[in-house]
């Protein structure tokens, strides 16, 4: 019925199910007990006709009462006991493969977020958990509930009338057959309506996100346009399952109660005939119903058990990704260094047979500036994201200190390596949080002296009404362009790295907001090997070397009064600045 991967899907997700054996003990116990007590009672209806009402028995009718409201007293307690053991159970193992999750999507590197889209991943971890607690809870619950029950039925089935249960069990394989047949369609259409869920998820991410650019361009009715049109393939894809589920459920229904009936049949000419009591018949027909009851939402249990499966292997595909950016078995801790970086003939491509760096030779000494410049797309920030190991390069070797960056551990690396970016993020937390990201044992001394070193503890404390306590929103939406540029550079600040990365860090800044940032930026770097990639010739004048890229080739370098005597692409890119 369980196909080969399904059971492999479940026997892994039961390893997470194995630090809660003591708990999951006490609930199959508990179970156990509700069960038993469920199949007692067919027996005591089977006394109850043929001792109290044909005989006439008022003793053993109160010793039924008694025992009925005992054994009910002790089901409701095992109930409670077991649905409050699967409850725990299964929020902690959801618990566990959410923080498993998440953490592994923190080891991946660059290049998956790039060939992954945000809405898909949040999908992911939302709507596919969600299903998969599910399958944990309600599913396995169920699994085990309809087992128990159907076994403990079977056993007193054939203890009442062999005969007539042999006869029922002719029908249990078109069961199976017919669960067989449907459920990898189910499986496959609810594989589907959940990659459909995820394509909203990214609709709704990408427009939330780019909410500024609807607006701008008058676009609302588009975008519900679009929106729309994935809903209807969410809701045409669940269609198509939920029709399988509707043909699965009557066919598995139909044959179960035409078992029960044709066991109604055969037992009520048994008892006309004396071959069976009364209270025989009516308990074995209590039985059937037991058996047909389980049975009958076999279809159901089974369409659910497909859907979490989908959801299920998607989760562990997504955990089986490889980081392609990982510390290497033998690698060790990065010691503090002085800032001396060699690029020694490195290549790099994004896709293989497209090169983006060609053989890149040069030598950064600790506490130079590099300025790297160059036509858009000629490989400036690809080079400065080898330096963190952002990527790995394909050819060639970066060294600092004369340690090979891929020998050492990437948290090493990283936490000697700052970064300023274009486009500043901030996460929607306070102003004293977003500059504690950088140290986050820092004292609320240090904080402040890193936000006046970056221009900002002024704009921080006299225009910002809850001061560091304001929150910034997301992405920082509260503070304009150069206040959050300089929230970005007293976090670097606070970090104290030894190499410093500016990737046009004041670009998109008004002059006013350019010329505190500026400075903030000049002290940021004293003293540290700082990359700057800068289209404004004008602020780079001063690099001890200039790098000038075209096509990931490096074509020049020197000081920028080199580079203008040799009237080459640098002294044409100056021209034509200067010119403009």
């Amino acid at each position: 019925m369980f196909q080969r991967d399904t059971w492999a899907v479940y026997t892994r997700l039961l390893r997470y199910v194995r630090p809660y054996t003591g708990r999951l003990s006490i609930a199959g116990f508990a179970y156990l007990v509700q069960a038993s007590t469920s199949l007692v009672f067919p027996l005591v209806v089977q006394r109850l006709v043929d001792d109290v009402l044909t005989a006439g028995d008022r003793v053993i009718l109160n010793w039924l009462a008694g025992g009925l409201l005992l054994m009910f007293t002790v089901q409701a307690l095992a109930s409670y006991l077991h649905i409050w053991q699967m409850a725990f159970i299964s929020s902690r193992v959801i618990r566990d493969i959410r923080l498993q999750i998440y953490t592994h999507l923190q080891s991946l590197s660059l290049r998956y977020f790039a060939d992954n889209r945000t809405g898909e991943l949040v999908s992911r971890l939302t709507s596919d958990v969600t299903l998969l607690q599910r399958a944990i809870t309600d599913d396995i619950l169920q699994l085990i509930r309809q087992v128990l029950t159907l076994v403990g039925a079977a056993i007193l089935l054939f203890y009442l009338n062999w005969q007539l249960t042999l006869l029922i069990l002719v029908m249990m394989p078109l069961v199976g057959f017919s669960i067989s047949r449907l459920g990898r369609r189910i499986r496959e259409n609810s594989k589907e309506a959940q990659d459909e869920l995820a394509e909203v998820a990214n609709v709704i991410e990408e427009t939330i996100s780019g909410v500024r650019m609807v607006k701008s361009f008058a676009r609302e009715g588009y975008e519900n346009q679009r929106f729309a049109e994935r809903i209807n393939a969410v809701f045409d894809a669940s269609l198509r399952r939920d029709k399988i589920r509707a043909v699965l459920s009557p066919i598995i229904g139909l044959i179960a109660f035409v078992s029960l009936t044709l066991a109604f049949w055969v037992g009520s000419r048994q008892v006309i005939s004396g071959v069976l009591s009364i209270g025989e018949l009516v308990a074995y027909l209590f039985y059937t119903l037991l058996i047909s009851t389980p049975v009958a939402s076999l279809s159901g249990l089974y369409s659910q058990f497909q859907s979490a499966i989908g959801a299920t292997e998607k989760l562990f595909a997504l955990l089986d990704t490889k980081p392609d950016i990982a510390d290497a078995p033998d690698a060790v801790t990065l010691p503090a260094i002085n800032g001396n970086v060699r690029f020694s003939k490195v290549s790099f491509d994004y896709v293989e047979q497209t090169a983006i760096l060609k053989s890149i030779d040069f030598d950064a000494e600790a506490g130079q500036v590099i300025a790297l410049v160059g036509p858009s797309g000629a490989g400036k920030s690809t080079l400065v994201n080898l330096i963190p190991r952002f990527y790995d390069v394909g050819a060639g070797a970066i060294l600092i200190d004369e340690h090979d960056i891929r020998t050492v551990k990437v948290q090493s690396l990283r936490d000697q390596i700052g970064i300023v970016p274009q486009e500043t993020t901030l996460f929607s937390d306070t102003v004293r949080a977003n500059i504690r990201y950088g140290k986050l044992d820092a004292t609320q001394a240090e904080i402040e002296a890193a936000a006046q070193a970056a221009n900002a503890h002024t704009f921080i404390s006299d225009e910002l009404p809850n001061g560091y306590d304001t929150l910034v929103g997301e992405r920082g939406v509260k503070l304009s362009g150069g206040q959050r540029q300089r929230v970005s550079i007293a976090r670097a600040l606070l970090k104290d790295p030894r190499i410093l990365i500016l990737d046009e860090a004041t670009s998109s800044l008004d002059s006013e907001s350019e010329h505190l940032v500026q400075e903030a930026l000049e002290r940021l770097m004293v003293g540290r090997t700082t990359f700057v990639i800068a289209h404004r010739l004008s602020t780079i004048i001063n690099a001890d070397c200039i790098l000038v890229l075209d096509q990931g080739t490096l074509v020049e370098h020197g000081t920028h009064a080199d580079l203008l005597a040799q009237n080459g692409l640098y002294a044409r890119l100056h021209a034509m600045q200067f010119e403009k």
